[in-house]
């Protein structure tokens, strides 16, 4: 990038160019690939964050993690409030996470990406890395037909009102934990089906977007507050509603939150208070999937699929990549 350029608050996105995140994702992509089903999360977890962050680091902007995967004390993992960038370029907000589906890259099964998204500072949600309840739908449904505060049963007889079928024509999308027990139960109840994921969730949320390709109309449960501002911000891009709420479940953790400006632990945040303003979400797939397709290693070719996604716009762009320079996902 050129030296002495101008950028106006407006331009912030625009100045960061597209490609410039789409090489931090598959960055982070093809490092934790070359650790697909060996069996270590943790490895190829850690591979994602190294490559992340070194790449971020080279990008021209002044930015600020607010949402990742830790806080300082956890380290090396990109910690909340952690800086990135060459500090020579526009204040940022940063939302990462490097290995979305850590046990589906290591058992090497569908639908591990490498996720992050930037917007003009102060306008991703700040808060500590807890858990959130979620729900989310596409687009095209009036405002409202869905709400946290609702019932599963409500929320899915409102839906299906709205989308002009019976409730056991709906499916719903859910996080297969221990802890979704009587949410399973609940949905069951009404005949409405179910599709039970091992992880994934930003995707998982995307995929609400498109029932008609994805047979998903709706994504419920409790996931990690990352993924709800990650996943937020795509949605944006693409139409639909979705809401939220930290689980401040005890005074450690409220008392984290209100130092990062979380006043009321009880919010309900909708979409554009997840995530407002211009954002822009890129997403490098790890191993194949519903989504995009993982890293494809040649003996001489390295490919990759990146989607990105463009609030201010509403531009979703799907990059195919072939890297024939592979010395470039190399450790510097």
């Amino acid at each position: 990038m050129s030296q002495g350029i101008t950028v106006q608050p407006g331009q912030i996105i625009e100045r960061i160019l597209t490609m410039e995140l789409v090489r931090v994702t598959e960055r982070a992509a093809v490092a934790s690939a070359r650790l697909r089903g060996r069996g270590n999360e943790k490895a190829a977890d850690q591979a994602a964050v190294d490559a992340m962050r070194r790449e971020l680091n080279k990008l021209p902007i002044d930015g600020t993690v607010v949402i990742g995967e830790g806080e300082r004390d956890e380290a090396p993992m990109l910690f909340i409030g952690e800086r990135v960038g060459n500090k020579q370029g526009p204040k940022v907000d940063i939302a990462v996470d490097p290995l979305e589906g850590t046990t589906l890259c290591a058992k090497d099964m569908p639908g591990s990406i490498a996720v992050m998204a930037m917007a003009e500072a102060g306008t991703l949600l700040a808060a500590p890395d807890v858990y959130m309840h979620k729900i989310a739908i596409g687009p095209g449904y009036p405002t409202g037909t869905v709400d946290l505060d609702a019932s599963p049963e409500e929320n899915l007889h409102n839906l299906a009102k709205a989308k002009g079928v019976k409730v056991n024509e709906l499916t719903a999308l859910v996080l297969d934990r221990p802890r979704h027990a009587d949410l399973i139960a609940a949905i069951r109840k009404t005949g409405a089906g179910i599709r039970l994921i091992s992880d994934g969730d930003v995707a998982g949320v995307i995929f609400t977007t498109k029932p008609a390709d994805t047979g998903i109309d709706i994504y419920l449960g409790i996931g990690a507050a990352p993924e709800g501002v990650l996943a937020a911000g795509a949605l944006r891009c693409i139409g639909g509603q979705m809401q939220g709420r930290l689980i401040l479940d005890t005074e450690e953790k409220r008392s984290r939150a209100l130092q990062m400006g979380v006043t009321d632990p009880n919010r309900k945040y909708d979409m554009t208070d997840l995530a407002r303003g211009d954002v822009i979400v890129a997403a490098t797939g790890v191993t194949d999937g519903a989504l995009i397709k993982g890293v494809h290693f040649g003996r001489d070719v390295i490919t990759t699929e990146t989607v990105v996604y463009r609030s201010a716009t509403g531009t979703v762009r799907r990059i195919y990549g072939e890297h024939r320079e592979l010395a470039k996902f190399h450790l510097d």
